[in-house]
């Protein structure tokens, strides 16, 4: 079984997919980890600069790049390795942030993501999240939940997790970011953010977590 979560960014929809995974005993892929973590390679190798990408430097790269899910055993929660090297807390800083949507946008990344999402899901029980799961990953995904919540909620939401790690954060800053990769990501050429027509919205802007965990179960439950 595959349920599919897509949203906005800074929306919550990695929080609820882990918790609603680790609530079903589901495996739970964070598909916008894996891009996080291919931006955080061209980063490293100077494939992007100035929100430009080297498309064809990275084109030459990409079957090299293997983003893969370890479960921490003494967190009990899945973490991002870029090969062989966890990456998790690499993934999550602004200058990630500001880079991801562009290289999430070039047809042959996605292209080489997807084949290693469809992979990870063979045999097993799934909650991915992401952009495209529903609409282009897993377009016959048993449950479909497109996640929303007010622009000016997502970027206070991510300024309190950034500064609860004790990183550098500017709400203004953020805002912009969230403004930014919604536009970006709503309106790329290939596989843009947008609700599958058998999606369920869940806007989130005025819910708890446990109000959205709740209400998350009760749509697995209708099965």
């Amino acid at each position: 079984m595959v349920i599919a979560i897509d949203g906005h960014s800074s929306c919550g929809k990695s929080t609820m997919a882990k918790t609603l995974a680790r609530q079903l005993g589901y495996i739970y892929v964070d598909t916008g980890a894996m891009y996080r973590a291919v931006t955080l390679y061209c980063m490293r190798n100077n494939i992007i600069a100035d929100g430009q990408a080297d498309t064809k430097k990275l084109q030459g790269v990409m079957p090299d790049i293997k983003v893969s899910f370890k479960l921490n055993s003494q967190t009990g929660l899945p973490e991002t390795y870029l090969g062989n090297e966890c990456v998790e807390t690499e993934i999550r800083t602004m200058q990630v942030s500001n880079n991801v949507s562009v290289i999430a946008a070039i047809p042959f990344v996605r292209e080489a993501m997807v084949a290693q999402q469809r992979q990870m899901a063979i045999g097993n029980n799934i909650v991915m999240d992401g952009r495209d799961i529903g609409t282009t990953v897993f377009p016959n995904a048993e449950l479909k939940i497109f996640v929303t919540a007010r622009a000016e909620v997502r970027a206070q939401r991510r300024f309190d997790e950034l500064k609860a790690k004790g990183m550098q954060a500017d709400y203004q800053e953020i805002l912009k970011n969230v403004q930014e990769r919604d536009y970006i990501d709503s309106h790329r050429e290939v596989s843009p953010l947008k609700q599958a027509p058998d999606a369920l919205l869940l806007d989130n802007s005025d819910m708890t977590i446990p109000q959205q965990q709740q209400w998350l179960l009760q749509q697995v439950e209708a099965l």
